[in-house]
């Protein structure tokens, strides 16, 4: 009998590195210090090398680090962002937590991404930021979008949760905006084993706000020079994702080998592949197809043991939750003809080819 293929596991990556991480792990349980401490500092660094920023400053989860980058930026209670809502609840909640109204855009059907030429109408007086999410693996047209935001006197905060290593035109995510937002839930291309998040920016006085905020307005202890939260990176997950930096490229070079072998096998099929914009350099944190006959496919495969998943099947401006904003069914036409029809196929580095082969073998049985 096939064993269940599941969309992502952590399991056999943790088995190749796991020596590597109870020495970080006991390394750092040993030290004396839990909280940001030397570890954070040293994974905060070399994060922020890596994205090609000049500051990391370390954070609780994604969610935080977009709206702790918005409040560091100077977004107020009342100032509008401009987002989409083709993206995970968390990128809208963090814009909702910074005391921000957010804006949607619609998305480009190609790549699931904002279509930033619909950028500039969606502006009003109180647009104050806007947050490009780099979905699935892959950036937004930040050469583009940067434009538009700096005739306009815009603030720019990339959603960098699913795009660890992706680059636009040469230069990677993380350093190409005044913030960065990153997560590091553990299904992420970088991914702790809990929950963590950082900001990178190149600018010395939004790092500082960053750290000062991360820590209850605190520059010195117990003295509050602004409203902040706690929002800490802890030592030993900052441990854990040092030790796993080290294999991110190896890593994505895996995913996009996986990447072609889909692309390949499912060409000649009537489902829709990912497209890759110009200048990009796809990360594939998911590998998300389109059908009109989704849920039929989905159900089929299920059956044989092989589980797909949807991001995401419910646009957020639609949702009962943002409901005030003022938006219904029908004023973003693309982004809810895409929730019907993605999917995702399983895809992550240790996926082995016998078990894609399996996929894409029922994948062509249902589909043709």
């Amino acid at each position: 009998m096939n064993s269940v293929i599941n969309v992502w596991s952590y399991l056999e990556e943790y088995d190749a590195l796991r020596t590597e991480i109870l020495e970080a792990v006991d390394a750092t349980f040993r030290s004396g210090r839990l909280i940001l401490g030397e570890r954070v500092s040293r994974f905060e660094a070399d994060f922020a090398a890596y994205c090609g920023a000049r500051f990391g400053i370390g954070v609780d989860n994604g969610t935080n680090a977009i709206t702790l980058a918005l409040r560091a930026l100077g977004i107020k209670p009342g100032d509008e962002v401009i987002t989409t809502a083709n993206t995970a609840v968390p990128t809208v909640s963090a814009v909702v937590a910074a005391g921000a109204v957010p804006r949607f855009v619609d998305i480009d059907p190609a790549t699931g991404l904002m279509d930033v030429g619909a950028l500039t109408d969606a502006l009003t007086e109180q647009t104050r930021a806007v947050v490009p999410v780099h979905l699935y693996g892959q950036c937004v047209d930040m050469s583009q979008l940067i434009a538009v935001a700096r005739r306009h006197g815009l603030k720019v905060v990339e959603d960098c949760a699913q795009s660890h290593g992706a680059t636009h035109h040469g230069r990677r995510c993380g350093a190409l905006a005044d913030a960065s937002a990153f997560s590091f839930y553990p299904t992420k291309n970088l991914g702790a084993y809990g929950d963590g998040g950082l900001v990178t920016t190149d600018d010395d006085e939004v790092a500082s706000r960053l750290r000062r905020l991360r820590v209850y307005g605190m520059e010195s202890t117990y003295f509050a020079e602004e409203h902040g939260y706690n929002c800490r990176l802890d030592e030993v997950q900052a441990a854990i994702l040092s030790v796993k930096l080290a294999h991110l490229d190896t890593q994505n070079a895996q995913r996009q080998a996986l990447a072609r072998f889909y692309d390949e096998a499912l060409a000649d099929t009537s489902l829709q592949c990912p497209v890759v914009s110009p200048g990009n350099e796809h990360v594939y944190h998911l590998y998300v197809v389109r059908h009109p006959e989704r849920d039929r496919i989905m159900h089929t495969l299920k059956a044989q043991g092989i589980n797909l998943a949807i991001h995401y099947p419910h646009p957020i401006h639609v949702m009962p939750a943002y409901r005030s904003l003022g938006y219904r069914e029908g004023d973003l036409p693309v982004t809810e003809a895409a929730a019907k029809e993605v999917f995702s196929l399983p895809l992550y580095p240790a996926f082995t080819q016998e078990a894609q082969q399996r996929v894409c073998a029922a994948l062509r049985n249902v589909v043709g």
